[in-house]
């Protein structure tokens, strides 16, 4: 590949997970890493193999600062930024009422605001090119809720809604939205990103105990290849039709099929219901139409 056509990648959560197996497979592929990560020396290894494509920073996305710090880092290496991964992140298990304010606030700065922190950090660059990509790691999740999953799938329905309303906003300046919505993949989640009540409440062992068991016993077991998601996501990337969303897994599809056919049947059922509730002689168009 030429330098004229390298993208320059800026990854956030490079140095395990997801964000590991894309930066090696966009390093692979022949681009150019801004690779984040909040313990930078983690990511030795690949800067050594690649000391002329890869830009390894120290990120902390819930710090604005440490964000901007990045951002110019990598564009001062590099010169542009191409694609935008916000992938940091992690998920608080328990149910809505076990989870700690503290740990609510924390997921959300997290999940939430260091998206917000990022995206909002390079859109004026991305503006100025008139050109990029965004991919939003969000997950099944960010589209289905499952119990004991409240705290951590309202952080990824936020990013979904966001990311949804963005594609909006920056489409006529030549700037691409994709949400990435991960079914169960052979990552660290179940074990190392993730965190879980001080306590379980009696009321709720069977939903929440159940679940953690559930991704404990999974750990390790996952049908997802992380590889393969990456090649999936460089595929988006490389797409001239990307989608808005895109989900990986056949378990997240299948979770999406099921959820949008409630959905309907719901509608449907109360449709009547629903509609009947504007002023008499007043027509109603659909929000946004």
């Amino acid at each position: 590949m030429t330098n004229r056509a390298q993208k320059v990648w800026f990854i956030t959560g490079s140095s395990t997970g997801f964000g590991r197996s894309l930066t090696e497979a966009v390093l692979q592929h022949g681009d150019r890493v801004i690779a984040t990560a909040r313990k930078p020396e983690q990511l030795d290894g690949l800067v050594e193999h690649y000391p002329e494509t890869t830009k390894a920073v120290r990120l902390d996305v819930t710090d604005p600062q440490e964000v901007q710090t990045a951002i110019q880092m990598g564009i001062d290496a590099f010169g542009r930024i191409d694609v935008i991964v916000n992938n940091a992140g992690y998920g608080a298990i328990g149910a809505v009422e076990e989870i700690s304010d503290e740990a609510i606030r924390r997921q959300f700065e997290t999940n939430v605001f260091g998206v917000l922190n990022v995206t909002r950090a390079v859109l004026p660059i991305l503006r100025q090119q008139r050109s990029g990509h965004i991919l939003n790691l969000s997950s099944v999740g960010g589209f289905v809720a499952f119990g004991a999953t409240g705290i951590y799938c309202a952080t990824k329905f936020a990013v979904e809604a966001l990311s949804e309303a963005l594609s909006k906003e920056v489409a006529e300046m030549g700037i691409k939205v994709t949400i990435i919505e991960p079914g169960a993949f052979r990552t660290d989640f179940n074990g190392r990103s993730l965190a879980k009540p001080d306590q379980l409440m009696d009321e709720y062992k069977a939903v929440s105990g159940g679940f953690l068991q559930w991704l404990e016993e999974m750990d390790g077991k996952q049908p997802g290849d992380p590889d393969k998601a990456a090649a999936a996501m460089i595929q988006v990337v490389e797409s001239n039709n990307p989608p808005l969303r895109l989900a990986l897994g056949a378990d997240a599809v299948g979770a999406i099929e099921e959820k949008l056919k409630s959905v309907q049947t719901e509608l449907d059922t109360w449709r009547e219901v629903s509609a009947n509730t504007a002023f008499e002689g007043v027509e109603v168009a659909a929000i946004g139409g």
